[in-house]
């Protein structure tokens, strides 16, 4: 009998795993784990960094009494090619082709180089007169691929799937297409994804280089701090935090306002696109940097839209959930979207 695969989210400072099993009604919880994630990561293209990696994620599912050797993993936004695109109605094999060429204009590389997949959103039930199929256009570096195949590899895994981060944290957040429209907002440590996502379906993906990483760098700086001393303060005092004077605010608020513009003209492009149709009812903030005090009520003062720390750990059936897993929830939302993922 096939293992279920587990979630594997390899981030840029901590790596996490999910192990759910699959049932009539949904999931239950079996295992997660989180721990660091070597220095180099998944970047580097030498035999000795890639073994390190390699034994690092191996210990990590050790630790976790993970067992399954079928892992799903999700590459970052701002380390691939995504878009959102409409093509007229076609059949499978037509649209299997056309994809190619529909890439060429949205990818700015050579395709030699490129791994190309795509996901069907949205198609009408029957062609009819100037009818559009909703598309998700993904193309990954090939180079990318087989470095994670070599690395999860020597950890003794394969690869049972790879997505996109949003499409993971989707699938853990929003449940079913009863959601009222809504936009995400995942804020990792290198980069900030926001997906919009509607009747259970994404309508907008973008990817911003700029995430937690940025506040530790420039609380560290303004207040002469190590790194891990600017880690700290920042989850202590969050990002406007009053008690420790204005200091923190100005070094930090730049930083989360550059995240804000964005996700103002991803509102505005919503709103120029479904007009008159439902709007944006909630802002769901997931990812570690979204466990900053004072974050969610800085989001909800600048937007006029009721804003929430996302919890994937609620679309998990059966509750025996550890307390600490549940305090850091924002953390495994990839992971728990990836656990979640039904392979064929």
């Amino acid at each position: 009998m096939k293992q279920q695969a587990f979630g594997l989210d390899l981030g840029a400072t901590k790596m996490k795993a999910v192990y759910l099993q699959k049932q009539k009604n949904g999931y239950s919880f079996r295992s997660a784990i989180m721990g660091p994630t070597p220095i180099k990561g998944m970047s580097s293209d030498s035999p000795l960094d890639q073994e390190e990696m390699g034994q690092a994620i191996k210990k990590l599912l050790s630790d976790a009494k993970i067992d399954s050797k079928e892992v799903n993993i999700a590459f970052p936004e701002n380390q691939i090619y995504t878009k959102v695109i409409e093509m007229p109605y076609l059949n499978d094999h037509e649209l299997d082709q056309a994809i190619y060429y529909e890439a060429e204009q949205y990818i700015p590389v050579p395709l030699s180089g490129i791994t190309l997949a795509h996901a069907i959103l949205k198609k009408p039930e029957k062609k009819e007169e100037g009818s559009k199929v909703e598309i998700l256009l993904i193309g990954a570096p090939t180079v990318l691929i087989e470095r994670h195949k070599k690395i999860l590899g020597l950890a003794g895994l394969t690869i049972a799937s790879i997505e996109t981060e949003i499409l993971s944290s989707i699938r853990a957040l929003i449940p079913s297409s009863n959601i009222p429209p809504t936009l995400i907002v995942n804020i990792g440590a290198v980069s900030t994804t926001i997906a919009i996502v509607r009747t259970g379906i994404i309508v907008f993906s973008y990817s911003t280089p700029t995430g937690g990483s940025a506040i530790s760098r420039a609380i560290a700086s303004d207040y002469g701090f190590s790194l891990a001393q600017a880690e700290e303060y920042k989850k202590a005092y969050g990002i406007t935090n009053q008690s420790v004077g204005n200091k923190l605010g100005k070094t930090t608020e730049p930083i989360i306002q550059s995240i804000l513009s964005e996700i103002k003209k991803a509102v505005a492009f919503y709103a120029e696109k479904f007009k008159g149709d439902d709007v944006i009812r909630q802002i769901l903030l997931t990812g570690g940097t979204a466990k900053l005090p004072g974050i969610e009520a800085y989001f909800a003062q600048n937007t006029d839209i009721e804003t929430a720390i996302a919890n994937p750990w609620k679309n998990v059936v059966a509750q025996n959930i550890p307390k600490e897993l549940q305090d850091n929830a924002v953390d495994y939302t990839i992971a728990i979207g990836l656990a979640m993922r039904t392979n064929g």
